[in-house]
């Protein structure tokens, strides 16, 4: 397949315009130039694995797919790591309460390992199904590295930036001036915000703790021994750790929600660059969050969405994915099952296009030019998505240099164009009215119904199995089922 690359350079190695990402270091879209000539170095935080992810949780790692894509299309080798956070996630995001994985456990009477692979196959799941090579990254689990935590905690202990209380080792804040650089976050305000809980033993209320010891009288599933008495590793110092072991102590993108940035990731710097005495990140890179009919996801509300949710209404999983796209990362975008309704069929339609058109050609030059300037201008795929559009109804153009276009643009976007498995997904029937339906399938709907209602759900399942022998597929929605004629 041809790339952007050799199409727009040939001969013309200067025909790529520069690249340009918002770094929230500095606050301002800046030109990107990494480390080294050929190699781009990129971390993104990835998901602790005491629960599955949800759709907000999964545009961070779209984001960070976009982000290797156009890497890639720019000619670089990109070292990709996306950690596996399986122990020492606190409920809260400072230093007290339950680690996460331990809760879990405790709760579903399971090992804490067990948990973890179950939610990191979940999670590789959900990747391989929104289009995201796994082959291309690294999945480091926080287990894996403890003796690297442990090395780098003396580290931090030697020069003078830790200390020791009852309950662990800290970072001493005070000991770097820069503290809180990352968004310009003010120590005040991060105490306003609750995000660090209030420690009488610590010197400062922004430390933060590098290891923690185990309680005594209590066994933990998951605990180490180290230089200062059993424990495990604080959820900061894995990041830190596992970047500089797989990426060395300098590199060039690290990404995460914006939610990171005022503790998680202001933490990371100020380890790492202690350390070392060496900028810790030239790039930092953060995704907004998602909202779900213009309310924040949370499990209290009952609107948590699961891309295994998205598929069982008959969506592709590359319709959120488009979804996603339609917004730039750094805009707040608000969920809703007709907007998902939308991309499913606009991507149905460019997919439909690529797999009908015959004969082949080159892609369109001014398109081309066109997609590329958006993607270099900060990841602008809204912009991008709609100059496709303006491709697509272009009628000057034949159907074979629409689609050839489409291909290519497609190395960006990683929707599946031209891809017959991924187009299946998208060529679901549309939703049959109950009313329109064969009278003894309308009457197993309603039956259905009444069994639902009166919590007989294996009267409900011997119900969905007469449908399915009839010939359809019901899902169930917030709004009624959504019955579907199976493709024959």
């Amino acid at each position: 397949m041809l790339s952007f690359i050799k199409y727009l350079t040939g001969d013309q190695p200067d025909a790529r315009p520069a690249l340009r990402f918002f770094n929230t270091m500095s606050g301002e879209v800046e030109t990107f130039a990494p480390l080294s000539d050929r190699e781009v170095k990129m971390y993104n935080c990835g998901p602790t694995v005491y629960d599955r992810v949800h759709i907000g949780n999964l545009r961070a790692y779209v984001f960070a797919d976009t982000i290797r894509r156009t890497l890639d299309q720019w000619g670089y080798a990109v070292n990709q790591v996306i950690n596996i956070t399986d122990v020492g996630h606190l409920v809260s995001d400072g230093d007290d309460g339950e680690d996460k994985m331990e809760k879990s456990a405790k709760k579903r009477g399971v090992s804490a390992q067990d948990i973890a692979q179950e939610i990191t196959d979940l999670y590789f799941a959900d990747l391989d199904s929104l289009g995201i090579d796994r082959s291309k990254i690294t999945f480091p689990k926080a287990t894996e590295f403890i003796s690297e935590q442990i090395a780098l905690v003396q580290t931090l202990e030697e020069k003078g930036y830790a200390y020791q209380i009852s309950d662990g080792i800290y970072f001493d804040t005070a000991k770097f001036p820069a503290y809180g650089k990352l968004g310009n976050i003010q120590l005040a305000e991060q105490k306003e915000g609750a995000r660090v809980e209030e420690n009488p033993e610590k010197k400062n209320p922004s430390d933060f703790a590098l290891w923690k010891f185990s309680m005594k009288g209590e066994k933990r599933q998951q605990e180490w021994p180290s230089p200062w008495g059993t424990g495990f590793p604080g959820w900061h110092i894995e990041c830190t750790a596992m970047i500089f072991k797989l990426l060395g102590k300098q590199i060039d993108i690290h990404t995460g929600g914006i939610d990171h940035i005022p503790v998680h990731h202001n933490n990371e710097i100020a380890q790492a660059e202690a350390a070392t005495a060496r900028q810790y990140v030239r790039y930092w890179m953060h995704g907004a969050f998602i909202t779900i009919e213009n309310k924040k996801i949370s499990k209290s509300l009952g609107n948590t969405v699961y891309l295994s949710g998205i598929v069982d209404r008959g969506f592709s999983a590359r319709a959120l994915r488009y979804w996603f796209l339609t917004g730039h990362y750094r805009s707040p975008i608000n969920f809703t099952w007709d907007a998902l309704e939308g991309a499913n069929t606009a991507l149905r339609n460019l997919s439909r296009h690529c797999l009908e058109t015959e004969g082949e050609a080159e892609p369109n030059a001014t398109f081309v030019a066109d997609f590329l300037a958006a993607m270099a201008d900060d990841l602008n795929t809204a912009k991008a998505i709609a100059r496709t559009w303006d491709m697509v109804k272009d009628s000057s153009l034949s159907p074979a240099e629409k689609r050839a276009s489409l291909l290519v643009a497609d190395q960006f976007l990683g929707l599946g164009l031209g891809d017959q498995q991924a187009a299946r997904q998208l060529t679901v029937e549309k939703t049959i009215a109950v009313d329109e339906l064969p009278e003894n399938v309308q009457k197993l709907v309603a039956d259905r119904q009444s069994a639902r209602a009166a919590k007989d759900f294996g009267k409900a399942d011997e119900l969905r199995a007469h449908i399915d022998a009839a010939g359809y597929d019901i899902k169930d929605s917030p709004d009624g089922p959504r019955v579907t004629q199976k493709n024959s």
